[in-house]
């Protein structure tokens, strides 16, 4: 009996050394239930004469073709995106109201370019001055709007600089709030596709006025420059801008019936029509080659891995935010999706912490990737708590397999 003791310590030294080993081991794969299997459906991108552009799907993030898209350019009234984001945070934080009277200076009553012709020293509503921004492009009203929110444009023009390192756009930077020519004011065609994406998510409210296809003020009826609301099935916006310097540009945005939305971006096209027609060609493309799938929400269980030294044996991993992934049409039946993460896991864990990596793989190729979080605190146990369950993890990790290997003869 003077031996027993030694013997334990010996046991539990045994079990304990194994932990090391064992979080080394081979992640569990886990496999999708997917569609049945049909061919691919494949095409090349578009070729299009313009500077720039970029097609990006605004649910899953995934970029669908590109040309030159982060190459700093002069964005022209595309510039006014950000002005409206920057307006757009105001209103909803309420520090402007819709139903507010904007006094117009004579700075914006002077602004060249666009305008909405809004008077001096006259009283303009803000949501009228909106209109004017995004639908008339008016340089008039974007002055005006500014200088109501920032006190000053140079101001307003901060903020928009601020707003645009908290989007990471690092490829941008804004000298006034209408876009007009400054060799210090330009961006880039994957920097105004995040910013559509935040203006499409963030501030639904105000996207709605980007689809509206004219607008009147002071009698002067002003269509929208967005060709794209009369020529493509399902578009809703958003800017189009044009310099002598910048070419014709446009952000476009549309939605199929299944409520996915691309959005593209063409900068430097040679005409008015070009700009449209690109449009049209990329979203085409990206809505017919392409498809995306939801795979997993939020706080749901993905994988369950056991858990060494904790109050709870085995701890659920799963995503905080939902996880959509686009690929090519007729894909999704060969996809399949791995985990790595350490197996066991060693408390203790804190919920909302990643521990591991959702991947989905396509023709043994990474595509999409997520953080696994765990979906619950699990505490480190006691001593005894922990040499037991460590004791009672390892019996089944290295004895149970044998013994279920013998009885399967």
């Amino acid at each position: 009996m003077r031996h027993t003791p030694s013997l334990m310590l010996l046991l539990t030294a045994y079990f304990f050394s194994k932990i090391a080993f064992c979080a080394t081991t081979e992640s569990p794969m886990l496999t999708l239930q997917t569609h049945p299997q049909q061919a691919a459906i494949t095409s090349t991108a578009p070729t299009l004469d313009v500077k720039s552009y970029i097609l990006l799907d605004a649910t899953s993030g995934k970029i669908l073709a590109e040309k030159d898209a982060d190459t700093q350019l002069p964005p022209a009234s595309l510039t006014k995106l950000m002005s409206m984001y920057v307006i757009s945070g105001a209103l909803r934080s309420g520090l402007i109201h819709l139903n507010d009277n904007v006094k117009v200076s004579t700075k914006a009553w002077k602004t060249g370019g666009s305008r909405m012709f809004i008077k001096v020293n006259t009283d303009v509503p803000v949501k009228d001055l909106l209109q004017g921004i995004v639908v008339a492009s008016g340089n008039d009203a974007t002055v005006a709007m500014a200088e109501y929110v920032g006190g000053t444009e140079e101001a307003f023009v901060s903020l928009m600089n601020n707003q645009a390192a908290a989007l990471h756009l690092t490829h941008t930077h804004f000298m006034d709030s209408t876009g007009l020519p400054n060799p210090n004011h330009y961006s880039t065609a994957r920097d105004l596709a995040t910013l559509a994406t935040a203006i499409v998510e963030e501030y639904p409210e105000d996207y709605k006025l980007y689809s509206e296809k004219s607008f009147t003020y002071n009698n002067i009826h002003q269509p929208n420059r967005n060709q794209l609301l009369w020529h493509y099935p399902g578009a809703d916006g958003l800017k189009t801008g044009h310099t002598d310097e910048a070419g014709f540009c446009l952000v476009g945005s549309a939605i199929n019936q299944d409520g996915r939305r691309l959005i593209s971006v063409i900068m430097g096209a040679p005409s008015e029509t070009a700009r449209t027609e690109d449009s049209v060609r990329l979203l085409t493309y990206g809505f017919r080659f392409f498809e995306t799938h939801p795979l997993y929400t939020p706080n749901t269980t993905v994988v369950t891995i056991d858990t060494l030294k904790g109050v709870h044996a085995q701890t659920p991993l799963g995503l905080s935010r939902p996880f959509y992934i686009t690929l090519p049409a007729g894909q999704f039946a060969h996809i399949e999706t791995t985990v790595d993460a350490p197996h066991p896991l060693v408390a203790p864990l804190v919920k909302g912490h990643s521990y591991g990596t959702l991947n989905i793989v396509l023709n043994k190729q990474v595509i999409g990737t997520q953080p696994l979080v765990a979906l619950q605190d699990n505490a480190r146990g006691s001593f005894w708590h922990n040499m037991i369950s460590s004791a009672r993890y390892h019996y089944h990790a290295w004895f149970a397999p044998q013994h279920e290997k013998a009885n399967n003869g």
